[in-house]
C-alpha cells in the first residue's frame, strides 16, 4: 500500500476563536501553524485565509503571505481554497489561483450547505477547470454528494481535467452526503480507477472515516475547518493534535506517512 497523504485543513471559513480558542486567523499564524503541522507528518495544508478581523477572505495579497510565510518555512505542498465561504462571488474565489499554486481545490457541484447553499454552476465548475489546467495546477476535486463524481469526470472527458484525478470526499456536511462508512465505500467505487482519493469528516465523522481510509487506501484530511474536538466534549488544543493522532493510528498498522515530495509523486503533481 503507498505511504498515506495526511492533509492539514489549518482554518476554514466557518469556524470562529468564540468556537475553537486555539484557531488560527493571521498569516503568520497560520503559516506556524502549517509549519507545525508538517513537522508532524502533513504534505498538504490546505489553507482559507481571514481579513484583519478574522471573517472570511479570498483577497489575493492574503493568500499571497500565507505562502510566502509557509515557503520561508518548509516545502509542504500549499493548497488555497477557491470555495471560500459561501457567499464569496465566483470572482473573488478565484483569487488565489493567481499564486499557480501546486495544488487548488474544485468544487465538482452545488449542494445544501447547513442553512445555506453552495453553489457552483457548471459554468463556474468549467471555468475553475480551464483556469486550473492553463496554470498547471493540479485540481483536488471536492465532492459533497455522488453527482459531483460524475460532474468531474464529464470535465475529464472533455478535455478539463487532466488523468488522474485526486477527489477529495467531504462527508458529514449537513445537507450533503452522510459520513457513514457504506457512504464512503460506496463513493471510493465510484470513481476511476486510476484516480486517488481522500476523505475529509466533518465534526464526529472525522476519526472513523480516517481510518477507514487508511485502511482502505485511501488519504486522509484532519483539521480545525472540519472538526473543532479531539474526542466527545473535549475541544484539540491545536491541529497538530490531530495531525499526530492519524500519524501514530498509520504507523500502528503498517502504514508508513508520506513526505510532501512522495505525496507529489502519488498525485502526478507536474514538475514532481
Amino acid at each position: 500500500m503507498e505511504k498515506l497523504i495526511i492533509t492539514a485543513a489549518l482554518t476554514g471559513a466557518e469556524v470562529t476563536r468564540e468556537q475553537q480558542p486555539n484557531l488560527s486567523l493571521t498569516p503568520q499564524e497560520i503559516a506556524d501553524e502549517a509549519y507545525e503541522c508538517y513537522k508532524a507528518g502533513v504534505s498538504i495544508v490546505h489553507v482559507h485565509a481571514r481579513d484583519k478581523n478574522g471573517n472570511p477572505s479570498q483577497d489575493f495579497e492574503i493568500y499571497k503571505e500565507i505562502s510566502k510565510k509557509i515557503k520561508e518555512k518548509c516545502d509542504v505542498i500549499f493548497q488555497p481554497s477557491t470555495g471560500g465561504a459561501v457567499w464569496h462571488s465566483f470572482e473573488e474565489r478565484m483569487q488565489p489561483l493567481k499564486l499557480n499554486p501546486e495544488m487548488a481545490t474544485l468544487s465538482a457541484g452545488t449542494c445544501n450547505f447547513g442553512d445555506d447553499i453552495f453553489v457552483n454552476s457548471k459554468e463556474y465548475i468549467e471555468k475553475f477547470a480551464l483556469e486550473m489546467k492553463n496554470r498547471g495546477i493540479k485540481p483536488e476535486i471536492e465532492v459533497f454528494e455522488r453527482g459531483m463524481i460524475q460532474n468531474a469526470i464529464n470535465l475529464n472527458k472533455n478535455g478539463l481535467i487532466e488523468s488522474p484525478m485526486h477527489f477529495d470526499f467531504v462527508m458529514g456536511v449537513p445537507g450533503a452526503i452522510p459520513g457513514n462508512i457504506d457512504d464512503l465505500v460506496y463513493m471510493v467505487n465510484k470513481i476511476p480507477e486510476d484516480a486517488t482519493w481522500t476523505v475529509a469528516g466533518i465534526g464526529r465523522f472525522e476519526l472513523s472515516l480516517a481510518v477507514h481510509a487508511i485502511l482502505m487506501g485511501g488519504h486522509v484530511r484532519v483539521g480545525f475547518e472540519d472538526n473543532i474536538y479531539y474526542k466527545k466534549g473535549e475541544k484539540a488544543l491545536s491541529n497538530v493534535q490531530l495531525v499526530e493522532r492519524i500519524v501514530r493510528i498509520s504507523k500502528e498498522i503498517g502504514r508508513e506517512i508520506a513526505t510532501p515530495d512522495e505525496a507529489r509523486k502519488i498525485l502526478n503533481i507536474k514538475g514532481s
